[in-house]
């Protein structure tokens, strides 16, 4: 995805270019918030269907068609279902079981999974950089995910309770946090076979709205009480997390994407977590472990070199080439010194030389 942030015409374009990931960020924060008086399917319906509803709007009065053919609306159906429906619900559940900063960092390593799918389905070279980063994510989500007492038993393999591990890792959301991981980046692969029947922001409202309905009709059936201990600051955070962290955010994300007015809008992935972590610790008193936080600091870096493979490999090539027309100028102005004093050596050899000898004869001749 190629956008270059000074060609564009907007005020204040690099505040609007972050607000996507800002906007991403924080909702998860915001619906952390909200969870303990709400149920967690209800919430991913709030944040689903009215956001779909406004960017359908947005999407009228910018004049985009509507999807034509039977064609268009089975791919809406498969990307509602996979992007919508399992996303947002391993979302919503995932996110009752472990903190938003923490969780926003799992669900950013989708990149992870999407190299590796484009790899397979699309033949995309991944490079050095890229490998390093998937190798990098899977030690970093591995430290986030899995139960300490497996990681520490790597180093005192006596005290490994596997049985206590397995345990710990299902009661915990980090699993149901890669799924939704997985799903996202399964949905943002076929957004590629969406597009080619469908404009991509009437998509999105599409896939919010039929993803919904779903997961309205299972909290409707199993959960209970949804909405009744909401109170008004609970109302402001769904109220937040449906317009700025769904129709606004995607709204943004897919005016810049579709502009090609900046560079790279993917590699500004890794700020949503950071933004999560922030505010998590601020306002929810959110704190991780030591090996949790160095997992996060190892995601972050993996997702890093994913997004930005190519133009470090570009730069490493431009300095392998500069390094090699360096080199050789050196060795041929050295050459030509060398040459040089050389030449002025053999002159004045050659001015000496004839001296010595006349000098010779005519001392001869007396």
């Amino acid at each position: 995805m190629q956008l270059k942030l000074t060609d564009s015409q907007l005020p204040f374009a690099p505040l609007l270019l972050i607000a996507p990931f800002f906007l991403w960020g924080t909702a998860m924060v915001a619906m952390k918030g909200v969870m303990p008086h709400t149920t967690p399917l209800f919430v991913a319906v709030v944040r689903l269907v009215p956001a779909g509803v406004l960017v359908l709007l947005a999407a009228a009065l910018m004049g985009k068609p509507q999807p034509q053919g039977w064609k268009a609306w089975l791919w809406i159906s498969l990307f509602a279902l996979v992007d919508g429906t399992l996303f947002q619900g391993f979302l919503a559940e995932g996110l009752a079981r472990t903190g938003a900063g923490l969780g926003s960092v799992m669900i950013d390593s989708q990149p992870l999974a999407v190299a590796i799918l484009c790899l397979w389905l699309f033949q995309e070279k991944i490079g050095f950089w890229g490998w390093l980063g998937l190798v990098i994510g899977l030690a970093g989500i591995s430290l986030i995910g899995l139960p300490d007492g497996w990681i520490l038993g790597l180093f005192h393999p006596e005290n490994v309770q596997v049985a206590a591990g397995i345990e710990q890792l299902f009661q915990g959301g980090e699993w149901l946090m890669l799924l939704a991981a997985l799903s996202m980046a399964v949905g943002t692969v076929l957004v590629r076979w969406v597009c080619r029947y469908v404009d991509p922001v009437v998509a999105t409202g599409w896939h919010m709205i039929l993803g919904g309905l779903p997961l309205l009709a299972v909290s409707v059936a199993t959960e209970s009480e949804q909405f009744v201990n909401i109170d008004f600051s609970g109302w402001m955070a769904l109220g937040y997390s449906t317009i700025f962290g769904s129709a606004i955010a995607y709204g943004l994300f897919f005016y810049f994407a579709s502009s090609g007015s900046l560079t790279s809008l993917s590699s500004l992935t890794f700020l949503t977590p950071v933004f999560a972590l922030l505010f998590g610790n601020l306002f929810l008193g959110e704190v991780l472990n030591p090996l949790q936080s160095m997992g996060v600091g190892l995601t972050l870096v993996s997702i890093y070199l994913i997004n930005q493979r190519d133009t470090l490999t570009e730069k490493l090539h431009k300095m392998r080439w500069l390094v090699s027309e360096v080199e050789p100028s050196q060795d041929k102005a050295s050459a030509e010194g060398e040459a040089t004093g050389l030449l002025e050596s053999s002159e004045l050899n050659a001015v000496e030389l004839p001296v010595q000898v006349r000098v010779g004869e005519l001392e001869s001749e007396v």
